[in-house]
């Protein structure tokens, strides 16, 4: 019953993102505030061919972490595209660190330009990082919260910090707004895994931690960020398998 569930979830999650791919090019012309609005449904139809077809629901943990009122960063593990797809669920027009590859795919490529997300070339070293920076910056003035998936690509739930450091690119964010970073844990792999074609039904778990506040030393930023995460991520693995 479950492989048939996971079968019929594949149909019908490709089918539905090709399709509203199609759909959604032609309001790329329309201003982008309108815009998000169409590409918010998908993520919303997403949800719902998760929970109803494979029977993939989330929660979402220490929300009262988040702060109030002014932009943020957004420190995030990485396990697979499920937490790409929620989190413009989880937040607020989310402006997204990601490869400047991705903005080739056709139609979704274009999708995410109009989106406004942050495109980086990680060939191009200090000018990719002086790209990040100023980016950050207009994000933050336009009020948008900014999340980078802090260890740089999707890990898998045996992966280690040590196989796949935190990067410190984060630092230079956090320096030139001199916002708070709130990190963000997870257990998404146990469920949608990083190569896995079939996922499987449960409830992802997305745990907001203690945000960490401007002007720290970054040893200190660092550390907090990767013990928080991974102390939690993993007890939310242990919690999904049990």
């Amino acid at each position: 019953m479950i492989f048939l569930r996971q079968i019929l979830f594949n149909i019908a999650f490709y089918g539905y993102t090709a399709v509203y791919s199609i759909l959604l090019t032609p309001f790329l012309i329309l201003p982008r505030p309108w815009f998000l609005n169409f590409l918010n449904i998908y993520f919303r139809g997403v949800h719902i061919i998760e929970k109803y077809v494979l029977g993939l629901d989330f929660e979402v943990r220490g929300v009262e972490n988040l702060p109030k009122d002014y932009p943020f960063l957004v420190a995030s593990k990485h396990y697979s595209a499920y937490e790409t797809m929620k989190l413009h669920l989880l937040f607020r027009d989310p402006a997204i660190i990601l490869k400047k590859e991705l903005t080739y795919i056709p139609l979704w490529g274009w999708h995410a330009l109009k989106g406004d997300m942050i495109a980086i070339d990680r060939s191009q070293g200090q000018t990719s990082r002086e790209h990040i920076t100023k980016e950050s910056v207009r994000m933050m003035k336009l009020n948008r919260p900014i999340v980078i998936f802090v260890q740089g690509t999707r890990v898998g739930l045996e992966t280690t910090s040590a196989e796949k450091p935190y990067k410190r690119g984060i630092l230079r964010m956090y320096d030139a707004t001199h916002l708070p970073i709130v990190p963000l844990a997870m257990n998404s792999g146990v469920y949608w895994g990083r190569n896995s074609f079939l996922k499987k039904p449960g409830k992802v778990v997305f745990e907001f931690l203690p945000f960490i506040p401007p002007h720290l030393p970054h040893d200190e930023v660092m550390s907090r960020l990767e013990q928080g995460i991974e102390t939690v991520s993993k007890k939310l693995v242990a919690e999904a398998l049990q």
